[in-house]
């Protein structure tokens, strides 16, 4: 990236402290002058983080657990996320190559931005500004979301933030200073409000990969829902589901048609031509490894005990698990104890030397999508206490997810809910005690959210949005040791308060004069 212009190195260089002499020798020669529509709807082509947050919030989830040493971690950086360290390690999913690429992605789109103003804001340089505006709002969020904590209303304004990079930085040795998390959120809405009425598709050879029209408010919906503005989570989703949510979410019924194996399916799975993707992101990542069909990292897995008492192979209001009750399959394979794998993540290779079999491994990540989007209509009109309306959004997730014959009804909800015991580390249950900055107003809505929550859970699988959902919902979660007998030790604790829900910035940022979460 740093061959097209000097503003978007120096944003890396003084956020990771890179060498100036290294940027200056480079820049000059290989500048990109941002002269026309072409080379600016170009740019932004690259303005997508391809170093993916996935892995990292993953992994510090309640989604794994560790069998020890019948198997091994993948890494030390591995090692470091799930027992909730101050990550030192790096590579290419680790948290300083978030904040690197993420930031990276921001100053591209900032350049876009500069050269759409030097060009006086013209019209026809709408759609390209909509989804300049969208990139930086999208990276912003999760940086926010990942390296402070979840916005509050009481706290907000204090809470450390990150810094919002509205500029395209010129100079060598700026100062920068954290903003409050509240601050970055009336940042990010901002910039959605500008960009919302300036995308248009036509501008795209594959929008799919880009902010189109229904990724941008499938996006302006779960930041609604983040920051409490339910009535807006619901505006937003219904421009992305229409009057008819079934016809666009996942047809997970043609999941027959194809070879029943990990690999076809997780490739169909991010398919552009699914109706259900709305923004997909590439990136250099072992996701498809470390959570798909092979043994590599899985010392930390989602285990077939976890599976049978917590996700996609408990009971739940659909009914007792029988095989087959989902129609994305779970992948069960039997080494140190059973893992599974939900075919959602491809394991993908790059050959930079085709003969030496030599490259990089990639895979295709479904950032945003359509049945997320649904749910997150349904946690709104939940939160606004119209459940019939979240009845009707939940029961439509569970038909098209589930072969199950069952109706989910208001009524069900309530006594399913109502009859689950509250989990224990050694005695597992779907539910875990929600504790929400907003309090629940009733037994019914905590019902519903549990409802929410547990769908969410598994629609969400091994995308890294369970750790946001975790913050969100005050969820306190453990480190267990499952020995071959499935008999627990207890670790660790993250409690509702503990300081490392908010992860900490790069050992590189820190040294670079950047304020530290508090530990």
């Amino acid at each position: 990236m740093k061959k097209y212009l000097i503003s978007i190195a120096s944003v890396i260089l003084i956020m990771l402290n890179v060498s100036c002499n290294d940027f200056l020798d480079e820049i000059p020669d290989n500048r990109l002058e941002l002269n026309t529509d072409e080379k600016i709807t170009r740019l932004l082509g690259s303005g997508y983080a391809d170093h993916l947050m996935v892995f990292t919030t993953e992994m510090m989830s309640d989604n794994v657990d560790d069998v020890g040493d019948r198997l091994s971690s993948y890494s030390l950086l591995q090692d470091e996320m799930y027992a909730w360290k101050d990550i030192q390690e790096i590579g290419n999913e680790s948290p300083k190559r978030v904040w690197e690429t993420y930031y990276l992605a921001i100053a591209t789109a900032n350049q876009a931005l500069d050269a759409i103003e030097k060009e006086g804001n013209p019209e026809r340089l709408n759609p390209q500004r909509g989804e300049a505006l969208m990139i930086r709002a999208f990276h912003h969020f999760y940086l926010v979301n990942v390296f402070a904590k979840h916005y509050s209303t009481a706290n907000g304004d204090t809470d450390l933030g990150i810094v919002y990079m509205e500029k395209t930085e010129t100079t060598v040795k700026p100062d920068y200073k954290r903003e409050s998390v509240a601050a970055v959120y009336k940042k990010i809405e901002l910039d959605i409000e500008k960009a919302l009425p300036l995308i248009d598709d036509n501008i795209y050879e594959v929008p799919k990969y880009h902010f189109n029209r229904k990724a941008a408010y499938a996006f302006a919906a779960r930041f609604y829902l983040f920051y409490r503005k339910y009535d807006k989570v619901i505006a937003c989703a219904n421009e992305v589901l229409g009057e008819n949510p079934a016809r666009v979410l996942r047809d997970l019924t043609r999941i027959s048609s194809l070879v029943q194996e990990y690999g076809p399916i997780a490739e169909d799975y991010v398919k552009p031509e699914q109706n259900a993707n709305l923004l997909l992101m590439t990136g250099y990542s072992q996701l498809g490894r470390i959570f798909g069909n092979y043994t590599t990292g899985k010392k930390y897995m989602h285990s077939i005990y976890l599976a049978g008492t917590e996700t996609t192979q408990c009971r739940g209001p659909w009914g007792n698990f029988v095989s087959g009750i989902f129609r994305l399959p779970t992948f069960t394979y039997t080494s140190a104890g059973g893992f599974i794998a939900v075919p959602k993540l491809p394991n993908l290779f790059e050959y930079t030397d085709p003969v030496a079999g030599t490259g990089y491994r990639r895979t295709v990540y479904p950032a945003l999508h359509t049945d997320e989007t649904l749910l997150c209509r349904a946690e709104a009109y939940i939160m606004l206490e119209q459940y019939d309306k979240a009845t009707e959004d939940l029961a439509l997730w569970m038909s098209q997810h589930t072969t199950s014959t069952v109706t989910l009804t208001r009524e069900l909800i309530n006594s399913f809910y109502s009859a689950q015991e509250y989990y224990k580390p050694d005695d597992p249950t779907p539910k875990k005690r929600l504790n929400p900055e907003i309090p629940i107003v009733s037994d019914e809505q905590e019902n519903f959210l549990q409802c929410l929550v547990q769908f969410r859970r598994i629609e969400t699988m091994f995308e890294g949005l369970r750790w946001f959902d975790i913050k969100r919902f005050g969820i306190v979660i453990y480190r267990r040791y499952l020995d071959v007998n499935n008999m627990v030790t207890v670790i660790d604790e993250l409690t509702l308060d503990d300081q490392r829900r908010a992860i900490q910035l790069p050992a590189a940022v820190i040294s670079a004069g950047m304020e530290p979460n508090p530990r």
